[in-house]
């Protein structure tokens, strides 16, 4: 995954004024573009999108504050039609349009090139089993949120909260599956993890294939497959976004498996006013 996600980012830097063949990158490593770009989101921090917006945009500022050319044939060299669009593209990035930049020298916000190096540390403990689960269903109230990186998402509080309390112990009364208990589902998540894009949250519980699915409740099919099953013990959320954040650095990167499309689901298996025992459920295939 290091020698894939190295090979992306070099093809990043030799065409910056064209687009990524990121599909042709994961073939040539063996891998899928969906992983590729989840690993790439979890580990640097951003989107992959983003990352060459801004280190276009780093690079295109040289040009423009040593006069390497009109705004115009530097917008052309870096994949823009126009001026304008170029100078949109700039200034999202830098605060400044491209003829305030080349008349002042700045200030201009620099993106480094990303390097990514193999560390062993083992410093997160991974209590993990592989799963494989026929086909299910995954029932419950489901809303069209924003994805937000950080903190609590006030979309997804907002639509649990909103719920009344026999809701939830109606969901419970229909579990018949794994995962277990009530569940906090994100599907049809952008592949960059990019902020601000839509996904689907359901709260809800897990059901047999051949359940009935009740009228009024909103249903995702989940086809058979494999699953990755982290267990997480201790402070609630710090246990918790530690596991999440150790899948990217430490799990995938040391095991044979990579993500596959699909729901990622949380249940919370046991919670007291501080702790949590918690089973994050990820859809996995062999690498």
């Amino acid at each position: 995954m290091i020698s894939a996600l190295t090979r992306l980012v070099d093809l990043v830097e030799a065409g910056l004024g064209e687009d990524v063949d990121v599909a042709g990158v994961a073939r040539g490593e063996g891998t899928t573009e969906y992983h590729l770009r989840r690993m790439f989101s979890s580990l640097a921090g951003m989107p992959l999108s983003e990352y060459v917006r801004r280190r276009r945009m780093t690079v295109a500022a040289a040009d423009v504050v040593r006069r390497q050319g009109d705004l115009l044939s530097i917008a052309v060299r870096y994949g823009y039609s126009s001026t304008e669009a170029f100078g949109r593209a700039f200034r999202a990035v830098h605060g400044i349009g491209p003829s305030a930049a080349r008349r002042d020298g700045g200030p201009l916000r620099t993106q480094p090139k990303v390097r990514f190096r193999l560390t062993v540390e083992g410093s997160t403990p991974m209590d993990t089993r592989i799963a494989e689960r026929s086909a299910f269903r995954l029932v419950g109230h489901a809303a069209r949120v924003p994805l937000i990186h950080r903190g609590v998402n006030p979309h997804i509080l907002a639509h649990i909260t909103a719920l009344p309390p026999e809701a939830h112990v109606r969901l419970k009364a229909l579990a018949n599956t794994e995962p277990p208990g009530l569940l906090q589902v994100s599907a049809d998540v952008d592949p960059d993890a990019t902020e601000g894009s839509e996904l689907t949250y359901l709260h809800g519980v897990a059901i047999s294939q051949d359940t009935p699915v009740p009228d009024d409740l909103d249903a995702i099919a989940v086809p058979a497959g494999t699953w990755a099953v982290f267990r997480s013990e201790g402070p609630y959320p710090e246990a918790l976004q530690n596991t999440w954040a150790a899948t990217a650095t430490e799990w995938f990167p040391a095991n044979p498996w990579r993500l596959r499309p699909g729901p990622s689901i949380l249940t919370i298996l046991e919670r007291t006013e501080d702790t949590a025992t918690c089973e994050l459920w990820l859809p996995v295939e062999p690498v």
